[in-house]
């Protein structure tokens, strides 16, 4: 029953794992090809027309979709389901918080209250993948909405005028959410399998870390640019390379 129950998990992990690496993939060509409404009206549409006409954006959509319900089946059973666990999940987290202000000195260093930080991110990375599970499930299905069928806009597929439309209608404050939550749910979940997958024994965990910040910080500073573009906060910085609309 033990080593049943071994395979069982150990297959967890692995789905989880391998499904989790795939969407952080995408994530980097997605916070990519989102960037070019930089570009303008023009370059976001001539993206969007080009990954439509080839028919990547179709099955993408699809498949992301199903990476995506997979990854949160494999990965859900680290989320606390009883009220009484999230409630010791937060004294937890507050507890760590504490014990993680005072300045470690040379007696303390090796103590096993070090281990705080992978704990909060833990913790952290359950909280923000409820978020994620949430708020992501609605973008994907908007998405499929848009690329498969002509429900919303003039044509089918994705087009500048209606996602701006949107943005501009408040839906902006939901993708800075969402924006924030995946940035530090892609950045921790990598180092994360990065130190449970062997590769804190090639690399220090300090080295680690600061891949994990840079990650972090690129996804979140490129996300705030795209969305106060979106959102008409800011003019398209790159759109006189398309000569076209800012």
């Amino acid at each position: 029953m033990q080593n049943t129950n071994a395979k069982r998990q150990l297959a967890f992990e692995l789905i989880s794992g391998v499904s989790g690496l795939l969407l952080a993939l995408f994530m980097f060509g997605h916070t990519f090809l989102v960037g070019s409404i930089l570009a303008g009206e023009r370059g976001f549409d001539w993206v969007a027309t080009i990954l439509e006409e080839l028919y990547i954006a179709q099955p993408t959509v699809v498949i992301i979709f199903a990476l995506f319900l997979l990854h949160a089946a494999s990965a859900s059973r680290k989320i606390p389901a009883q009220l009484a666990e999230r409630r010791r999940m937060t004294e937890l987290a507050k507890g760590l918080a504490r014990a993680g202000r005072g300045r470690p000195s040379a007696a303390t260093e090796l103590s096993p209250l070090q281990s705080h930080i992978e704990s909060v991110l833990w913790i952290w990375q359950v909280r923000t993948g409820m978020v994620i599970l949430v708020l992501g499930s609605f973008h994907l299905v908007l998405m499929a909405l848009d690329v498969l069928t002509p429900l919303f806009g003039e044509r089918v597929g994705i087009e500048a005028a209606t996602t701006l439309e949107r943005e501009r209608a408040g839906l902006w404050i939901l993708y800075a959410i969402l924006t924030v939550c995946v940035a530090f749910h892609t950045a921790t979940g990598l180092y994360r399998l990065a130190v449970k997958w062997g590769a804190g024994s090639r690399f220090r965990r300090e080295t680690l870390r600061w891949i994990e910040y840079i990650i972090l910080w690129s996804m979140l500073g490129a996300g705030a640019v795209t969305l106060a573009v979106m959102a008409g906060v800011l003019p398209a910085p790159l759109a006189g390379l398309m000569g076209g609309v800012p």
